[in-house]
């Protein structure tokens, strides 16, 4: 197997990364979290212009054509800077739901204004008081003479505060059906909030609010498990960035940080320390790539999803608590960057089920294997 990346793979990961770096410093996303958007839209403006909102999209569409391994370069880069801007949760993620269950004419009008930047969505799943993977509960859907209208709520909602359209998974009578909403609706009450990463998301309630079939009708279940397992191999990526960013910083302030007059690098246990950190990266790499490839197979499975989150969960707590321990009392200060990275990794490990709730999915297929490794 060729894991050689393509001259045109490695010049998007450069250019992204050379956006991001002159974009990003520490300071300049504390500086951009705290403003009342969350993110930077000359950023934003900049992804469209250079193709990451349609990235995945298919060229007829207006995107890029691109797959999930320049996704998942993509979303490393991303990790790597914190770079707050919603690429995953009001493009991909949206655009790939309209690509998969919308009809000819959605396609044709959602997928090119998403790519360049003029319009913005938001997949409104999850529920609150359910853990992943739950069903929808709480969120009901009703045909009547005017059309259909919601009923529920959905709790969080990724960069849903910002959203200029929403895509609401709610019950039908055909099962679990998509659903476009205008958050400007009547029947509808969004209250935007940050997260403790920084980056933000709402709680929406839905009464009696207007809402636009996605596709025809039918059971939306496949379409949002592959929306699911995009999402989840696309965070594992981000967590690869964030981790990697995570171990150099640490392994920088062994060399630099003198106690008792000497480096911190001279410590051998520091040293065996770092040493395993970067084996839990590298583990954590391997596993994101597993997922990635597997999509660019064709193979949408929530077992490789779960196996490959399960691994990035654990990298990500290991190095995060490691990175801050090291660091010492500095680790802890919001001034420092290093607590930052630690909290996005906390963020992502809980976001789409978290370790406990993969190990408990995984469990189910315990007798398909001849041996199992906890």
């Amino acid at each position: 197997m060729d894991f050689a990346l393509t001259v045109e793979q490695e010049m998007l990961r450069d250019t992204v990364r050379d956006v991001l770096a002159r974009g990003y410093t520490p300071e300049r996303r504390t500086e951009v979290t705290g403003t009342e958007l969350g993110w930077d839209p000359k950023i934003w403006a900049t992804f469209a212009e250079i193709g990451l909102l349609g990235l995945t999209f298919a060229e007829e569409d207006g995107g890029m054509g691109a797959g999930p391994i320049e996704a998942m370069l993509v979303l490393t880069e991303i990790g790597r800077r914190l770079a707050p801007e919603p690429l995953l949760d009001c493009a991909l993620v949206p655009g790939g739901l309209v690509a998969r269950a919308g009809t000819d004419a959605q396609r044709k009008d959602l997928l090119p204004r998403i790519a360049e930047g003029e319009l913005r969505l938001a997949f409104a799943h999850a529920e609150p008081g359910y853990r992943w993977p739950a069903a929808v509960r709480l969120t009901q859907a009703e045909q009547g003479a005017d059309g259909w209208r919601l009923t529920g709520r959905k709790h969080p909602v990724p960069h849903g505060d910002c959203a200029d359209r929403l895509i609401v998974s709610a019950a039908s009578p055909e099962g679990i059906g998509l659903f476009l909403v205008d958050p400007a609706d009547p029947g509808v009450r969004r209250t935007g909030f940050t997260t403790h990463d920084g980056l933000r998301g709402a709680d929406i309630e839905f009464d009696g609010a207007s809402a636009e079939r996605l596709g025809d009708a039918g059971d939306a279940a496949s379409e949002i498990e592959a929306a699911q397992v995009g999402a989840q191999a696309a965070l594992c990526a981000e967590a690869v960035g964030a981790m990697e960013e995570s171990l150099r910083l640490t392994s920088e302030y062994l060399k630099t940080r003198k106690q008792f007059g000497v480096q911190l690098r001279t410590f051998q246990t520091l040293t065996q320390r770092a040493a395993d950190m970067y084996v839990s990266l590298e583990l954590a790499r391997s596993m994101s790539l597993y997922a990635s490839m597997s999509l660019a197979d064709g193979i949408i499975d929530p077992v490789v999803a779960s196996r490959a989150k399960l691994r990035i969960g654990r990298s990500a707590r290991h190095i995060g608590q490691e990175s801050i321990q090291m660091h010492g009392g500095i680790g802890m200060t919001a001034e420092y960057p290093v607590g930052h990275y630690t909290a996005r990794l906390t963020a992502i490990e809980h976001t789409l089920g978290d370790s406990s709730d993969h190990l408990r999915y995984l469990a189910r297929f315990v007798a398909d294997y001849q041996m199992v490794e906890i």
